[in-house]
């Protein structure tokens, strides 16, 4: 996933990952993107195999991309291999380290492939590039740097694997192969090379944590006889099993069935069976060894970043930070009878998604959902049609108008009511104006200025209430007022029909009625 929208895919494996092959197009070499991802992989310390493929297409170039990776990454690309042929004729390549061409069946779409001489025409290319890889490898390697001295052909093929091993591990080197994935070929060296060169799970050090009841630092090493300890990395849905929990085992074993330790929320949860994803195929397995990576299904309450450990010897592995989105769109579903549809899948592929938020809009009302670009957005509203089956509309949020009054006004508001019986009555006379410079926050500046009981202590507070209510619908298109200044200074009441309730109708109307004339305005 190189798009920069899921940037967030790439950092969450990153992190679980001990080597990665990483992929160039041969006709574009080193892309922005591909700067982005490299670095990731260096803040993580990811040994990692560089594949240039797409050499079947016009303007490849695999040495060039080579050089690539040496100018623009600041890495030692060293190629193992060089391309018999390019572009259109691009049929095989020469391995350099047994010094044999490979050339590819185009009948079975490269599944086969076998070893013919090198074509004399690439012959003393092909010598050039084999020295320099000897010359390289010797230098990782004092005692292969004395046989290389002596005889540079006495390197055997497992002496040099296992000094590009050691060099490839330690991020010394990267070593450069290439292919059309496409047509298969190039796939089969590939990962024998993934198999020699990459660390496997024993090769990696002690992965450090804390143990939450001393907040001491503690460490796992990557053996099936320590505790067990796991990172959660994925959560994702699936149809027929329900949720699932992808997770990395650094230390111990799992067995299905059994409990863990969720140190976030400090937790028993029950792992009722465990999956070993293929694609999209999953086969149920019995455990999950330490160095493994499986799906868990039957928890309660796992996120992603959360550690899982056995409840005996607890530890907090390192989290993930995600970064925050940075588009919304407003969203709906386009039938009433689908709201609540939505509103569980979104939770659903929020829990997903560490970089996906869902908001109600206060002002608005609306559904906001943000992400980190249109691509992402698109994506999940195409997953919420072809997965939970409910179609939305989609657009701009509403922008959150205000509104404010530009000037000054006294005025005085009389409510009177007579029914029959007991009446209301209430009388008051106020300035209303913009808020003072000095006053801090938004909303309602309220100065009591009442003197010689010309309206009871009792009935203020219903007066600033009243204001404080009709603030929430202004007068020009019924939005919030942003702030206003209301100094009460006169008014009068009646003994019996003067009432709380009374005074805080008499400030609504007196809100409305004021404000026509103090020159309103949109913000």
């Amino acid at each position: 996933p190189g798009h920069v929208d899921f940037t967030v895919e790439v950092n969450r494996s990153l992190r679980v990952l001990d080597g990665l092959v990483f992929l160039f197009s041969a006709v574009d070499g080193v892309e922005p993107q591909s700067e982005t991802n490299w670095r990731l992989a260096d803040n993580y310390n990811v040994p990692r195999i560089g594949f240039v493929n797409k050499m079947d297409r016009q303007g490849a170039d695999f040495l060039n991309v080579c050089q690539q990776v040496k100018d623009m990454l600041g890495s030692h690309a060293l190629p193992l291999q060089i391309p018999i042929g390019s572009e259109d004729k691009f049929r095989g390549v020469v391995d350099l380290i047994n010094f044999k061409g490979i050339v590819w069946n185009e009948d079975d779409m490269g599944m086969t492939y076998e070893e013919v001489e090198i074509p004399a025409d690439i012959i003393d290319e092909a010598r050039d590039y084999r020295g320099k890889l000897l010359e390289a490898v010797a230098e990782f390697d004092d005692n292969l740097l004395e046989k290389y001295f002596e005889d540079e052909n006495s390197l055997t093929e497992r002496e040099i694997l296992d000094a590009l091993r050691q060099a490839t591990i330690g991020g010394k080197v990267i070593p450069m192969m290439c292919g059309s994935a496409f047509k298969n070929k190039g796939v089969q060296a590939m990962l024998d090379m993934v198999m020699e060169i990459l660390p496997s799970p024993i090769d990696t050090e002690a992965i450090k944590g804390t143990n939450p009841r001393t907040e001491a630092e503690e460490s796992r090493k990557p053996s099936v006889d320590e505790p067990f300890a796991s990172l959660a990395f994925k959560i994702a849905t699936d149809p027929y099993v329900g949720r699932l929990c992808f997770t990395r085992a650094y230390s111990g074993v799992l067995e299905s069935g059994s409990y863990v330790l969720n140190t976030r929320t400090n937790k028993k949860e029950r792992i009722s069976r465990i999956f070993q994803m293929h694609a999209n195929k999953q086969n149920q397995i019995d455990q999950l060894q330490a160095g493994d990576i499986a799906a868990l299904a039957g928890f309660k309450d796992i996120r992603t970043g959360d550690t899982l450990c056995s409840e005996s010897s607890p530890i907090v592995l390192e989290s993930m930070d995600f970064p925050d989105p940075v588009i919304g769109i407003a969203i709906e579903p386009k039938t009433q009878k689908d709201m609540d549809k939505l509103g569980v899948a979104l939770g659903k592929l929020a829990e997903e998604d560490p970089t996906f938020t869902v908001k109600t809009d206060e002002d608005s009302g609306q559904t906001i959902i943000s992400g980190m670009g249109e691509l992402h957005l698109d994506i999940i509203v195409d997953r919420l049609k072809r997965e939970f089956g409910v179609e939305c509309n989609q657009g701009a949020p509403k922008v959150a108008y205000k509104e404010a009054i530009t000037s000054s006004v006294s005025t005085r508001e009389t409510y009177k009511k007579q029914s029959g019986g007991r009446g209301k009555f209430a009388d008051i006379q106020f300035e209303m104006s913009p808020v003072d410079e000095d006053f801090e926050g938004e909303g309602l500046q309220f100065v009591d200025q009442i003197k010689g009981g010309a309206i009871p202590k009792e009935f203020i507070p219903s007066v600033e209430k009243g204001f404080k209510q009709a603030m929430q619908n202004g007068i020009l298109a019924s939005f919030e007022v942003d702030s206003l200044k209301v100094r009460l200074f006169d008014g009068s009441f009646h003994d019996v029909d003067s009432d709380q309730l009374s005074f805080e109708i008499c400030a609504k109307l007196a809100f409305k009625n004021a404000c026509k004339e103090a020159n309103p305005v949109l913000l």
